[in-house]
């Protein structure tokens, strides 16, 4: 019995000893639907990418400047345009019947100008005329007081009617003075109220000309060649003062405007080399604008092109920009793994045979499809570039 009981001991006592020996086999991971890059040394190329749209360098936006009501519209969304194209049509009664008052009133002002032109000239004649006779009697005074006071000298004529007569052609003297300084202001006074009624009709032109103006608006015309990207109206729809009217573009002359991720905004500049692929091709670009905040996420870029346009290119049309930040000679780089970001250490699994081993990687600068490796891999090393975080728990797979 004790013999037995010996045995079991022994048996049970084998069997946890070779237990323990086993070694913990790691998760198994098929090959094939994993994602693997090889380290690399030589010339780094990096660049940033980001989705984005073709969109006109020049787009004609056209508003209302007073309300009015659409009367008529001539073309719609797509249709080719000339600068002399009529759009559409709008009408405001209120607005024409300010404009029939406008020219009523210029009219009425010039008629008041004509008045009083011909009512000012014949003050004027009238006062030249009483001037006139003045100088006539004051000529007659003249020779009477000189004739008394020859007359006088003589003892013919009494000193009384000599002096008599020396007091008419001064008091004649006197009254052509003030009739004459009568005139003079009597002509200022006449230039100055035909100044006044002439400013007064050209405020009027000017007010008539504004509601010319105002009415000519209503009749909306394309002003340059292009195609009419948008005209949301229709006909019996009333417009309020600043509302949309129509946008034309012309597309021909169209840029890329990019997303940028934040993250990778900070090292985009004016004039980097850039590249559209619009699904249809490909065509080279410069940097002409960097927006100075970020929205949602990332930055506005702006792409001027300067190559010639693939077949199919238009606005709104979706494209994948990649801008060229610099190029770095002589560095280990690898494809860029799954959410990675530069200036960071991060474990990444290895591919040694048939299994992959964690190694902790110091990333340095980081570009759209590429990273350069500072520490912890070698030109060569095959590593995982697939998201991984799945085993997170584990530092070795095996692969099959």
């Amino acid at each position: 019995m004790v013999l037995a009981v010996v045995a079991v001991v022994a048996v049970l006592a084998g069997a946890t000893v070779a237990i323990g020996r086993l070694e913990v086999q790691p998760p198994t991971v098929v090959r094939a639907s994993l994602w693997l890059g090889t380290v690399e040394r030589g010339e780094m190329l990096r660049e940033v990418q980001g989705n984005g749209k073709l969109v006109p360098e020049h787009i004609q936006w056209f508003t209302t400047l007073t309300a009015a009501r659409v009367e008529q519209i001539h073309v719609r969304p797509g249709t080719p345009v000339e600068p002399d194209t009529l759009l559409v049509e709008l009408r405001n009664p209120e607005l024409e019947l300010k404009a029939l008052e406008a020219e009523r009133a210029v009219a009425a002002a010039k008629v008041e100008l004509a008045n009083m032109r011909a009512s000012l000239r014949s003050e004027k004649l009238a006062q030249e005329t009483t001037v006139a006779t003045l100088r006539i009697d004051n000529s007659t005074a003249r020779r009477k007081a000189d004739a008394s006071a020859e007359l006088g000298g003589r003892g013919i004529v009494s000193q009384d009617d000599a002096y008599s007569a020396r007091a008419q052609l001064e008091a004649s003297d006197r009254r052509i003075d003030l009739e004459q300084q009568r005139l003079s202001v009597l002509g200022d006074g006449l230039a100055r109220r035909l100044a006044a009624q002439t400013a007064l009709i050209d405020r009027l032109v000017t007010i008539a000309a504004f509601h010319r103006n105002q009415l000519a608006t209503l009749q909306v015309r394309a002003g340059v060649a292009g195609v009419l990207q948008e005209l949301p109206l229709e006909a019996g729809q009333w417009v309020d003062p600043g509302g949309l009217l129509a946008k034309v573009a012309q597309p021909d002359r169209l840029k890329a405007r990019l997303a940028i991720p934040e993250t990778l905004a900070k090292d985009v500049g004016l004039g980097q080399p850039a590249h559209i692929d619009t699904r249809n091709g490909l065509v080279d670009g410069t940097v002409v604008r960097v927006d100075p905040a970020a929205s949602g996420g990332t930055v506005t870029v702006d792409v001027a092109l300067t190559g010639a346009l693939p077949k199919g290119a238009r606005p709104d049309l979706n494209i994948v920009g990649t801008v060229e930040l610099e190029r770095l000679p002589d560095v280990l780089f690898v494809r860029r793994p799954a959410f990675v970001q530069p200036d960071a250490a991060v474990g990444l699994f290895r591919v040694e045979g048939d299994h992959a081993t964690r190694v902790q990687v110091q990333i340095g600068r980081a570009s759209a499809t590429t990273v350069e490796v500072l520490a912890g891999l070698e030109a060569g090393d095959r590593i995982v570039l697939s998201d991984m975080s799945k085993w997170d728990e584990s530092d070795r797979l095996r692969l099959e």
